[in-house]
């Protein structure tokens, strides 16, 4: 490995951001963990991580971000630049999926589902993008989900959201690019985490008892993607988004597909919007914006 980079990442008590955070700094890197109630509902992770910290002398800093407030946010990003003196990657994998039949959620419901996965990704880099545009380099990672390219039935405000995460991703990837900031996408198939197990449920019961076969069909679906989620082992999503991390700026592509199910399904569909999207940037004049601006 030839840099060492300060990486913030959110949602990192659990999951893929928790092995994430592990996995870049055992590889010399300086990682911001962030994550919501770091001296109430995730005192025990926060604890867990400076403890591994000490033991491994890793440079791992638990700080509280909650990605949907705005003043949490700016102070996380604040801490970082006070501590670290810089920023250089951004990893917004907080996220919260959501299960049921569309019509029985709430719109209050389906705007917290937006507001986690699409709007806190969007606060943390309006956040972080001006001392990396100053810098004039940087990476921008989104996680989002081979559910945001494929719409899954019955997860219908995770998939909306994780739709509206890989547009914002591919957007700063045009924008950004002459600024030497690379926005990247990377998409994991099925994994076992804690991310099902704290599904938010639809909240209008009446109308899911007036639905017929859609409603039986709701137990095979989750039975179903529960056995998708096991196949998988959760390092690979570390694995993947640290060798984006650490890849020579420039060479990164838009978008990872993680897991050997979602590869054949994902891998061609997105060769070919990368080949429709160059065509109409093409024809729109603008295609230095497919290349990264790279820094002398």
């Amino acid at each position: 490995m030839k840099n060492s980079y300060v990486v913030l990442v959110s949602g990192a008590s659990t999951g893929f951001g928790r092995l994430l955070v592990e996995t870049l700094a055992r590889r010399g890197h300086t990682v911001f963990a962030s994550m919501r109630g770091i001296d109430g509902r995730n005192a025990a992770a926060a604890s867990e991580l400076s403890a591994l910290a000490s033991t491994e002398r890793l440079a791992i800093r638990p700080i509280e971000m909650d990605v949907t407030d705005d003043a949490s946010v700016n102070a996380a990003i604040e801490q970082v630049m006070t501590e670290a003196g810089r920023l250089d990657v951004v990893v917004n994998n907080a996220g919260g999926i959501a299960f049921g039949l569309l019509e029985t959620f709430s719109e209050e419901r389906v705007r917290g589902i937006l507001e986690l996965n699409l709007f806190g990704s969007m606060r943390v880099n309006r956040a972080a993008l001006p001392i990396l545009r100053a810098q004039g380099s940087g990476l921008l990672v989104q996680v989002t989900s081979a559910g945001g390219r494929y719409v899954v039935p019955f997860f219908g405000p995770y998939t909306i959201a994780k739709f509206a995460a890989e547009a914002m991703a591919e957007t700063y990837r045009y924008e950004l690019a002459r600024e030497g900031i690379d926005s990247v996408v990377v998409e994991p198939g099925g994994y076992g985490t804690s991310l099902a197990k704290n599904a938010v449920r639809a909240d209008d019961d009446a109308r899911v008892q007036s639905y017929g076969r859609g409603k039986e069909l709701l137990d095979l679906a989750a039975r179903a993607m529960t056995a998708v989620a096991s196949t998988g082992n959760p390092q690979e999503v570390a694995d993947a988004i640290t060798a984006l991390i650490e890849a020579p700026a420039g060479t990164r592509r838009l978008r990872t597909v993680v897991g050997e199910l979602a590869k054949p399904l994902l891998e061609p569909f997105n060769a070919s919007a990368e080949r429709i999207q160059a065509d109409r940037l093409l024809a729109l004049g603008l295609t230095e914006m497919l290349s990264l601006r790279l820094v002398p």
